[in-house]
């Protein structure tokens, strides 16, 4: 039996989703599908499903700190996605693990809110991810609530969605890729690079699906997975975005609230 050697690795910092569909169980699903071998250092715990989180427990942040060394000490990984974390103090310590380390191709979901509503950081984290986590990241990709708290403006138009993206690029010295998909104008996405010399409008389609749960977390460790195989940031994202499109599309229809999506769409397609 061979081994292949050649296969690219990405870590995801993030959440636990009990029922699947979001946080660590999404995106090692992603990057799996995508071609890449995936780990996993878990922030917190959650008991949660397509109609809420009903409870939020934290890893230690020794722990979480034991889990980020235990992979890079091992089995270094060609990027890295976070995802959710819950206390400044967690925060803390993926930046100076990652920061120790020399991480590359860092992708940040500022996850702060669920889709269901549920406040999933606490007071002081979002401050300690600007501070610290933020500038090293090669991307992050907040949506359009989240954008509003780190901008402190509402966000309504595509004018609001290009001046925060280039306002949070130029505050954390990093790429912003502004979901759309909140927006009253449409679906479309803005990624603006970390020197804001270079602004793309990526085309986004509104599919009539109500089980969105986890697209966050998708769309993010697919840009890391793109990355970890060496697309540059364009391709990746683009890429990434159309993997989410093809998972949404398939229409899976779990649970009595807001769904999953369908992860392994196209690799369903060749199972007899």
């Amino acid at each position: 039996m061979s081994n292949n050697c050649n296969i690219k690795t990405a870590l995801t910092i993030a959440g636990s989703d009990s029922s699947g569909g979001a946080g660590i169980q999404a995106d090692i699903k992603t990057m799996t599908v995508l071609g890449v071998y995936a780990m996993s250092a878990i922030t917190s715990l959650t008991a949660q499903n397509t109609m809420g989180v009903t409870d939020v427990s934290d890893v230690s942040p020794d722990l979480l700190k034991m889990q980020i060394d235990a992979v890079f000490e091992d089995i270094f990984p060609n990027a890295v996605k976070v995802g959710m974390v819950s206390s400044a103090e967690l925060a803390q310590v993926i930046a100076d693990r990652l920061k120790y380390y020399g991480a590359k191709n860092i992708v940040v979901d500022p996850v702060m809110v669920s889709t269901s509503g549920s406040t999933l950081a606490k007071d002081g984290c979002v401050k300690k991810m600007e501070e610290k986590l933020f500038p090293l990241a090669k991307l992050i990709t907040p949506n359009i609530p989240e954008a509003e708290i780190l901008w402190g403006k509402r966000i309504s138009s595509r004018d609001d969605m290009q001046n925060c993206a280039i306002g949070l690029a130029q505050r954390y010295g990093c790429a912003v890729l502004l979901k759309g998909g909140h927006c009253e104008d449409g679906a479309d996405d803005i990624l603006v690079y970390k020197k804001c010399d270079k602004e793309i409008w990526l085309t986004g389609e509104r599919i009539d699906n109500p089980n969105t749960h986890g697209t966050g977390c998708t769309l993010s460790s697919a840009v890391a997975a793109y990355l970890a195989r060496g697309e540059d940031l364009e391709n990746a994202v683009k890429r990434a975005k159309k993997y989410l499109t093809g998972a949404i599309g398939a229409g899976l229809d779990l649970g009595k609230g807001r769904g999953p999506l369908d992860h392994a769409y196209a690799l369903r397609k060749h199972i007899q």
